[in-house]
Order: C-alpha cells, then structure tokens, then sequence
C-alpha cells in the first residue's frame, strides 16, 4: 500500500510539472491553438525524452504482474524515475519562464483538476472488481501526462468563452479610464523592428517636458496595454506612450480602437513574422493600421527607410516622412554622423530646422529610432536645449545594440533580442568598424521569417563572412543557411565555429577573444525553437 501511495504521489507531481511546461509553451504562443500545435509540429515536443520516458514507464506498468511480488519492485522503479524526471525539469532554466498570471492560473489549475479527476473516476470503475484502483489511478495519470500537450489545447479551447468574458469587461474599464482622461496625448508606436527602442527614447525625451507613462516591457498586446491602463495610468499623466505589436492582422486596430492614439511612429516595415504574415504586403497593410487609425488633425512619423513604408501614400493625416541621410524623398533626414568609442554625434534637420545631438547609442538604427523621437518631440514643442540633453543622457536598451567593456578588456555588443534582416546587418556592420582587435560573432540566425527563412540566413551568413573574424554559429535551427552564406563569401574554416548552445559558445568564445577584441551576440532563440 505505501508503494502505491508514494507513486500516485510521484504520478501527480510529473502531470504537475508536464502541464506547467507545456502551460509555458502555451503562454510563448499567445494562447493560441494554431500556434502551439505549429511549434509541436517544428519543435518535435511530442516526441521529447520526457514523454518517452514517462511512455516506457506506462509499458513497463502494464507489463507488470499487478498482484505478484515483481509489481512492487516494479511500481518502486516508476515512482523513482517520475520523481527524477519531476526534479531535473523544475530544475532546468528557461530564458522566458512561465508567468503564473491569472489566466495561466485559470488554465493551469483547471486543467490538473480535471485531468485528476477523470483519471481517479476511472481508476475507481476499472478497479471496483480486482481491488487495483490506486494502480488504475495512476495507470491514468501517467498516461495523461505523456499526452498532457493534446489536454493543454482542449482545455484552453473549453476556456475560450471565460477568457473572452473576462477580458471584456477588463477592456471595458480600461476604455472607462481613457474616457476619463480626454485631455492627454497618446502616441503609438508600431514597426517591424525598433520600437521598444524608439518607446524608451521617445519616453526619456519626452519626460523632459510632461508627466509620461509608457506601455512596460514587452506589454505590446491588448491585454498588455488593458494592463498598463488599468494598473499604471494615474490622472496626472500627461502622455502616455503605447507600443503596438503584432503577429496577424487586424492586431494593431485593435488596440487603436482602445486607445485612439493622436500621434503615431511606424519606425519599418519588413520581413518579420512572415509566418503569421504569409506575405510583406500584410506586414506594410498591419503596420498602417495606426497610421490609418489617427483622427484628422493627428500627426503621423514614418521611415522611409523601407521600400513598403515610402511605397504606401498617408492622406488621412499630417505626415512627417524621415530617413538616415536621405534628404530626397523625406522631410526630415540625419548628416554629419561621427561614431566613437564615446557613441555618435549626428545632427537632425528637416522642416528648416537642425539640430545638433550627441548621444552614447551607436548604430544607423538608434539614430533612426532617435530621429522618430525627436520628430515628436519638436512637434510637442519641448525646447531644443532638453532635447538634446536628454539624448546625451539616453541609455541602451538591453538586448537591444547595447554596447559594454568587460573587465577584461573585451568589447560586447548585445544585440541578443528579436534579431531581424535589417537589424542583423546593422549590428553586423556596427561590429566592422571595430578595427583595435578581432571581430567575434555569437548568433543561432533568425527566425519566424516564413518561407523565406533560409534566403535571409543565407544573406546573413555572407554578410558575417564580410565582416568578422571568427563566427561561432550556435545550434542547428539556421546552421546550414548561415554556413552556406559564409562559405559563399571565402571565410577560412578555422574561424568558423558549431555549438550546441550558448553556454558552449560562451566558453569557446571566452578562450578565443583577447584584450581589444569586441564580441557581437545577435538574437538569442527563445525557448519555444530549441
């Protein structure tokens, strides 16, 4: 009877600790169905060693004479092994771990109760007659644990009705709220790339001048947005700054409807999530969701530094079109850039205005994003002299280009986050003007680019190969476009490096770079691609 105790145990907490992981998958692909199946499909969890593991432990259950002496040793030998796999995976560290917020709390505790409960009924009938209902139960739980990633989807398609009625009323307050505030500016910020940077700029510009909240983090969907309203707003905001993600479309309306920003930014238009989007006509039609949104005494910025954002014609509002040294198609364009080891000095002009600033950002995407921000700026009327004051004292955004001396006397560039074609070549060629000592490349390649994935990790690997000094390519989702781009361009062999995973091409990199060598980390593939 213990035994059998000590393995229900064992049974419940594996099903736990399987539903928090696949939870965690759930919750990285936005609580939908379609996505979370695509990631089984590419990411082969179904067939991971945990779910062998635990299906050898079904087989060997029922196998087992259930009455004869050899079932305890056997039951013994389940428990065990449940148990180590339970520890090894609350142990194991994730980059994105799972956010117990309370829809996951909703989904999560739902789902483990039920999947109990049905397992106990069971086992209770199946039982009734032999005197094995603590087997059968956890016969059950076993088993739903090993398909516990097929219960994750149906319950989160049963709960579908709750959530949609809970995040009504959550949107219906937060929409309450912004009625309440009719005399504040709100200022949306979309693009394929850039504008989390351009949000904390825009933000610590801006801060010179008005009380401002921005959206926190990543909080770029309805629900992020419904939160920061309801949890953040207070009355004396003057500004509130609102990123604006998506992965479909109609996502952006959505949140204008909510908020109906005055001003916006469309900082690019690319190929980004080109899975969801199937084609770059759909990204360009989504992003202008914003542009399209905004009243008709509004104000709009966009970057004609993408071909589908100068292609498409703005007449519902005032429009500021802006580019780094274009001074042709746009009204504000960037001259006399100068990059240091202390940062840049570029001057914005436009409109017959210029203004000189210095900043420690480096890269032609910062001072894209940074012009975005200014662009805003002067129309609000913050004076000149706090502009500029307030991008010399403008931080680097983490994972975003940010730029750092080890003690050792190594240069880092991290560019770990949401690594893109345009952004990737950026950071590549920040990284080759660093001429003092050798140039080091960390990347696993970039992802969600749909169909056209490869070509762009091609490109990429021939742009590193032009370059850098050493490459040290990490994993093997993008491995043989990268190589194959590389080897196009002639990089020697012996500068070319495969690992596994970023701890190893840490301890690689650790042993290759010296003093004066500056080491690039672009994108760093989250959780739901390994």
């Amino acid at each position: 009877m213990t035994v059998h105790i000590i393995l229900i145990i064992a049974a419940v907490a594996y099903l736990a600790v399987m539903l928090k992981w696949d939870m965690q998958m759930m919750q990285q692909n936005s609580y939908r169905n379609e996505r979370y199946l695509a990631w089984l499909r590419t990411s082969n969890d179904y067939m991971s060693m945990n779910r062998i593991i635990s299906l050898a432990m079904l087989f060997l259950m029922m196998a087992g004479d259930m009455g004869g002496p050899k079932s305890y040793f056997v039951l013994a030998i389940v428990a065990v092994v449940l148990i180590f796999q339970s520890i090894a995976l609350l142990k194991k560290k994730y980059k994105k771990p799972l956010v117990f917020t309370k829809r996951v709390q909703r989904l999560y505790f739902t789902e483990l109760v039920i999947l109990f409960a049905v397992a106990a009924v069971i086992g209770i009938n199946a039982g009734r007659n032999d005197g094995f209902v603590m087997y059968y139960i956890t016969l059950n739980v076993v088993t739903f644990a090993t398909f516990s990633c097929i219960f994750t989807m149906a319950v989160n398609w049963l709960m579908k009705p709750v959530e949609k009625a809970i995040n009504k009323k959550y949107y219906n307050d937060a929409k309450r709220i912004l009625t309440q505030m009719p005399q504040m500016k709100i200022i949306g910020i979309t693009g394929s790339y850039g504008k989390t940077s351009t949000k904390h700029y825009l933000n610590r510009i801006l801060s010179e001048q008005f009380s401002v909240l921005m959206t926190p983090g990543s909080f770029n969907t309805p629900m992020g947005v419904i939160r920061t309203v309801r949890e953040m707003l207070q009355p004396y905001n003057e500004v509130f700054i609102v990123e604006m993600g998506a992965k479909n479309i109609g996502d952006i309306k959505e949140i204008c409807d909510l908020v109906h920003p005055q001003m916006g930014i469309l900082t690019a238009v690319g190929p980004q999530h080109l899975e969801s989007f199937k084609t770059i006509e759909n990204v360009q039609r989504t992003k202008f969701e914003l542009v399209d949104a905004l009243p008709h005494d509004g104000f709009a910025v966009i970057n004609n530094d993408f071909p589908y954002v100068a292609n498409r014609e703005v007449t519902n509002v005032e429009v500021k079109r802006y580019a780094v040294g274009d001074n042709v198609r746009c009204d504000y364009h960037s001259e006399n850039v100068e990059y240091s080891e202390r940062g840049t000095k570029f001057t914005v002009k436009g409109d017959g205005k210029s203004i000189d600033l210095e900043t420690k950002l480096v890269g032609e995407c910062n001072i894209s994003n940074l012009m975005a921000a200014v662009i805003i700026a002067m129309k609000l009327e913050v004076p000149e002299k706090k502009i500029q004051y307030a991008v010399s004292k403008i931080e680097q955004v983490e994972h975003r280009l940010n730029m750092k001396r080890t003690a050792s006397g190594i240069t880092i560039i991290d560019d770990a986050y949401n690594s893109n074609p345009q952004g990737s070549k950026m950071a590549l060629d920040v990284l080759g003007r660093m001429t003092k000592g050798k140039r080091i490349v960390i990347t696993p390649g970039m992802i969600e680019l749909g169909d056209k994935q490869e070509y762009y990790n091609e490109l990429f690997g021939e742009h590193i190969a032009e370059t850098c000094d050493v490459a040290i390519v990490v994993g093997k989702y993008n491995h043989d476009a990268i190589m194959e781009g590389i080897k196009k361009k002639g990089m020697k062999a012996e500068n070319v490096h495969e690992t596994a995973t970023f701890n190893e091409a840490q301890a690689l990199m650790m042993k290759i770079a010296a003093v004066g060598d500056t080491v690039l980390y672009e994108n760093d593939l989250p959780d739901t691609f390994k």
